[in-house]
């Protein structure tokens, strides 16, 4: 892991100041250090105590105490901005994934757990730098021999701390990754809780929160042990090395060769250039879990996820060409080959558990297949597959679509952030949706059928403002009678004219509007027939 990671700086711009102050105290502090250890050797050596040093100490004392203040202040900016970004992904951008105790505990310990990076870590780090720097060169000018000896060993502390950090910031992970899980599970529970009352399951989750809290007290439990173990491997280190340098000055001073109170600074004044790298080992460890949440914030952030996109979805000139082969969703289920040809409309039909809306869940990337590949246009979605772009030119209604609390217009916009009203509208008019409805949490209100209408009104307004070219239905007209599903069935059509497109259903009479239907069975079954 690198020791500064410049996205943070990025974030929050403001706080640049503040590290550039921590920069200059930084090389304060070091031509302190070397006043301290002359001042302190001269006051030894003559057995005074010149007022000169107790300046100094004050000295050092102020320098750590703005240090501090300028790293506190550098935290502060960072963590709001970091906060505000992932907020904005979530609400705005719609960009963020994973649960929302993941998310809760991410935009809240994730972005605290930066305080001991920014007020300890950051500040030792530029002394780390800037003191060894510093000490080396006093000591070059007044005794080469013990400088060329700290030349040497002082490199052992970094090489150790960084084979240390590699494994310590893997470990950091994993417990990072512990504590997510605890939190999202956790928060799952809770908003499930009256469900699982219901059917008498709300103990039996007692079980699955104990292991949880396990794996995170297993994995926070090995982080400290580690710490523990690499801090007393750059003690060791430091002894030794400053153990080398009392040797070789208490020798030549035993033989003449150096005068006392020189042979004192030289003594005081070595260690000092060893200390910032063993405290930043320390540190190092304590800023480990705010770093790790720092990994998981970038990447549900919408610029971060552009610039790691390993390369940019080509651009849609006309409908695409989707080529599913042997594609088997989750484990259990048969495998699928279908070929879905550019503009035009294809009906899956399939008994329930075979895995169709697996297949549109696999076509987003929300869903990694088991085995087999679907090619679009020749080209395999994948890990190199730009997600983002992908979905900007797909219109997808889920079998079971979610709906917020607030109006149902406000629950079509969501499709298109930003959509005129009058757009909106339209989208509800086209499936008989009722867009001044208030409704509560998950659709409170409304019927299962109504709850499609709104779905299918989003898919609406995106064909609507939208280049879209690939068109996902997963059940379009469930909940519905006949004559209503014969109703939305000339919408549907026109939706799919210029479109590929997927309509997923149980109903044969949907069906007859697709210009292909494939029946999809266990025992992979297929008929071609146009019905």
């Amino acid at each position: 892991m690198r020791p500064f990671d410049p996205r943070l700086a990025r974030y929050a711009r403001a706080t640049i100041p503040y590290l550039v102050v921590c920069v200059v105290l930084g090389g304060a502090a070091a031509v302190l250090v070397i006043a301290q250890s002359w001042l302190l050797a001269h006051a030894i050596a003559t057995l005074s105590v010149p007022a000169a040093l107790l300046a100094v100490f004050a000295g050092r004392a102020v320098l750590a105490w703005l240090q501090e203040v300028a790293a506190h202040r550098a935290s502060a900016g960072v963590k709001a901005q970091l906060r505000a970004a992932v907020l904005r992904a979530v609400t705005r951008e719609g960009s963020a994934p994973g649960s929302s105790g993941a998310l809760a505990a991410l935009v809240t310990r994730g972005v605290d757990a930066l305080d001991p990076y920014f007020a300890r870590y950051l500040p030792q780090l530029v002394l780390a730098v800037v003191v060894p720097v510093t000490v080396l060169a006093a000591l070059f000018a007044l005794d080469p021999a013990t400088a060329v000896i700290v030349a040497v060993t002082l490199p052992l502390i970094p090489l150790f701390g960084v084979l240390i950090g590699t494994y310590t910031a893997a470990r950091t992970r994993r417990q990072w990754r512990a504590l997510s899980l605890l939190a999202g599970h956790f928060a799952d529970v809770v908003a499930g809780l009256t469900t699982l009352k219901v059917f008498g399951r709300a103990r039996a989750q007692l079980a699955k929160i104990e292991e949880v809290s396990g794996e995170h007290r297993k994995a926070t439990m090995a982080s400290l042990r580690i710490a523990f173990l690499s801090a007393l491997a750059l003690e060791l280190a430091a002894t030794l090395s400053v153990a080398i340098v009392a040797v070789s000055v208490g020798l030549r001073l035993l033989h003449g060769g150096m005068p006392f109170e020189t042979a004192l600074f030289v003594l005081i004044l070595a260690p000092e250039a060893y200390l910032p790298l063993r405290q930043v080992g320390t540190h190092f460890h304590a800023a480990q879990e705010g770093l790790a949440a720092a990994e998981e914030i970038f990447a549900v952030l919408p610029e971060e996820q552009k610039k790691a996109a390993p390369s940019p979805f080509p651009a849609q000139d006309g409908p695409p060409r989707v080529a599913i082969a042997g594609l088997v969703a989750r484990p259990g289920l048969p495998p699928l080959d279908l070929v879905l040809e550019p503009g035009t409309s294809t009906a899956l039909m399939a008994p329930s558990g075979t895995g169709k809306s697996s297949l549109a869940a696999v076509m987003l990337g929300l869903l990694t297949p088991h085995a087999g590949r679907v090619d679009l246009d020749g080209r395999a979605l994948g890990e190199g597959t730009d997600w983002d772009g992908l979905r900007r030119t797909v219109a997808w209604m889920p079998q079971k679509p979610y709906l917020f609390p607030g109006t149902v217009a406000e629950n079509i916009a969501l499709a298109v952030p930003g959509a005129p009203d009058d757009a909106v509208r339209a989208a509800a008019r086209a499936t008989g949706a009722y867009p001044d409805r208030v409704l509560g949490e998950n659709g409170h209100g409304l019927s299962a059928g109504q709850r499609q209408r709104v779905a299918l009104a989003r898919v609406h307004l995106r064909c609507a403002l939208l280049p879209v070219t690939l068109v996902l239905l997963d059940e379009p007209t469930a909940h519905l009678d006949a004559a209503t599903e014969l109703d939305l069935a000339g919408g549907i059509e026109r939706l799919a004219e210029g479109r590929t497109t997927l309509l997923i259903t149980h109903r044969r009479g949907l069906a007859d509007h697709a210009d292909l239907t494939v029946v999809w069975s266990a025992a992979q079954e297929k008929t071609g027939a146009l019905l």
